[in-house]
């Protein structure tokens, strides 16, 4: 099966812009991506005020100009930003909207615009060396319709490093086609910035052999190396077979045993991995979306930019997220690798 990319379908990069903050991560990731797919970006605010918004039935004038007052600054400032940065050709425009949530104001902004990638900076704590996520940024990893790459402050390699981490067996019950989604961004952005794709998988045996032995009537009695030793050609020819269905080019393929949160972190740190796709899925009957125990304890400890995957789904007139588009029991351990589109 051919596995369609889909910058050929969008070109744009949206970037939700902290006005808050002096240096603009993201901004300047957005456009090195631009710069690499063709892309053009968009610059984007999303703010609210309560003391400005009124009530239904107390809302006046002068709380109204003060709102269009508020993002007209708001636009300003964004064209300032657009101008002071060196663009390299890369089209810039901008947008500023009253809404809230912010989150999904947002997700109405994405929904609206269809870009290829959202892009957002989130930061390191520096005391303990690890990301602070902020409600918005988990909000839009559960909702937002569009991929969404999560930058941090730091410079990126002349060869990029992707690192793009699948579950080829579905351990976790994640859609299997969440796998593609992963394997066709990553290789995206490693033919556009001539960057090097690393495709990784760990498994953890103890729970299946646990599993197997309770099942057994009579104990078995074949060495744990070399039941060990099964399940790991097991999972290599599942990831085979996965990567079988691609056109991807040079990539280096890795199949550990252990605990995949542990070796997910060590590989990417050994790789000096810059970018990590991850996916996201969400259940029927709940309002939120897992990422998955693996991708949970690991978000905030990985050293590079993350590519927030999810499958297709519905929103409402809100742009809140309503049913799944694709769904499958097979599934999942997801996460790493990225790339981006634009304007």
């Amino acid at each position: 099966m051919q596995w369609k990319n889909a910058v050929a379908e969008s070109r744009r990069l949206l970037v939700i812009v902290d006005l808050t903050s002096d240096a603009q991560p993201a901004v300047e990731r957005a456009v090195w991506l631009a710069e690499r797919l063709g892309a053009t970006v968009e610059l984007f605010v999303c703010d609210y005020d309560p003391y400005l918004a009124g009530e239904r039935f107390y809302d006046s004038d002068s709380l109204r100009t003060a709102r269009e007052a508020l993002i007209d600054g708001h636009l300003r400032r964004l064209k300032e930003l657009a101008r002071s940065i060196e663009t390299h050709g890369v089209t810039l425009s901008v947008d500023a909207r009253w809404d809230h949530p912010l989150s999904e104001g947002i997700d109405r902004k994405v929904l609206e615009v269809k870009p290829y990638l959202v892009v957002k900076d989130t930061h390191y704590h520096s005391a303990i060396k690890r990301s602070i996520f902020s409600n918005t940024d988990w909000d839009l990893i559960r909702n937002c319709p569009a991929p969404l790459l999560l930058v941090k402050p730091r410079a990126i390699s002349d060869k990029p490093c992707v690192m793009a981490a699948v579950d080829p067996v579905h351990a976790h019950d994640k859609p299997a086609e969440l796998d593609h989604q992963i394997l066709s961004l990553a290789n995206d952005l490693c033919l556009a910035a001539e960057g090097q794709l690393h495709v990784f998988h760990a498994f953890d045996p103890a729970p299946a052999i646990a599993a197997e032995m309770t099942m057994m009537v009579r104990p078995i009695f074949a060495p744990l190396s070399e039941l060990t030793e099964e399940l790991k050609q097991q999972h290599r020819k599942a990831l085979g077979d996965l990567l079988e269905e691609h056109p991807l080019g040079s990539l280096e393929a890795h199949v550990h045993q252990g605990s995949p949160q542990e070796l997910l972190l060590t590989f990417a740190k050994h790789i000096n991995a810059d970018f990590v796709v991850m996916g996201a899925v969400s259940r029927s009957g709940l309002k939120r979306v897992f990422i998955g125990s693996t991708a949970e304890r690991v978000l905030d400890h990985l050293p590079c930019d993350l590519l927030i995957v999810k499958l297709p789904r519905v929103h409402d007139d809100r742009g809140r997220p309503r049913v799944e588009i694709a769904r499958s029991r097979s599934s999942l351990l997801s996460v790493l690798s990225p790339r981006s589109g634009a304007l």
